[in-house]
Formats: structure tokens, C-alpha cells, sequence
């Protein structure tokens, strides 16, 4: 038996910045994928992040926002400034750890 990880199960490391843009995963890696940034950016002190979304029809958008509504690290939410995304974007405070 080989310990190869499956392709598609592999772990992929993720820079951890103030910006992290949605693009680059599958729709059923969104929900993971933003959770495990806030977490990690909350507790690498980021006060405010930028989630790129996309605009589309608003899925990924919705997806995101309650994802943010629920997280306790969240302290507000909003559209990022058109400069910055637009409606494409979520701009997010983090509460200080």
C-alpha cells in the first residue's frame, strides 16, 4: 500500500496575506477554504481582509457572507471600495485576538 496522497486529496499551502482571492479553488473547496483563512489570519493578527469572490451571479458572494456572518472572529463585513473589487470583493474586519 502506497502513502501517496490522491491527487485530488493533496494539501495545498496557501500564503496567508491580507488578500485572498477565490479564484484558484472548485466551488465545493469555497466553504473549507475561507474558513480555514480566517482563522489563520485572524490568528496571525490581520485586522482587515479582502475575500475576492468575483462578481458573477453571486453565489460564491453568498457563500462567503455566511460564512462570515457566522465566524466569531468576524467583527463586520462589507463591499470592498470599487478601487478594490466592488461587489467582486468583501472587505473584512477581524476582532483583535
Amino acid at each position: 500500500m502506497s502513502d501517496e496522497v490522491p491527487e485530488d486529496d493533496a494539501v495545498v499551502e496557501i500564503p496567508i496575506t491580507d488578500v485572498f482571492d477565490l479564484h484558484t479553488f472548485q466551488p465545493r473547496d469555497i466553504k473549507a477554504a475561507v474558513e480555514a483563512y480566517l482563522e489563520e489570519a485572524h490568528e496571525r493578527g490581520f485586522r482587515y481582509v479582502r475575500i475576492i469572490h468575483g462578481r458573477g451571479i453571486g453565489v460564491q458572494r453568498e457563500t462567503v457572507r455566511k460564512i462570515l456572518a457566522r465566524t466569531p472572529t468576524v467583527e463586520t463585513f462589507s463591499d470592498a471600495p470599487s478601487e478594490a473589487g466592488g461587489w467582486g470583493a468583501t472587505i473584512v474586519s477581524l476582532r483583535v485576538p
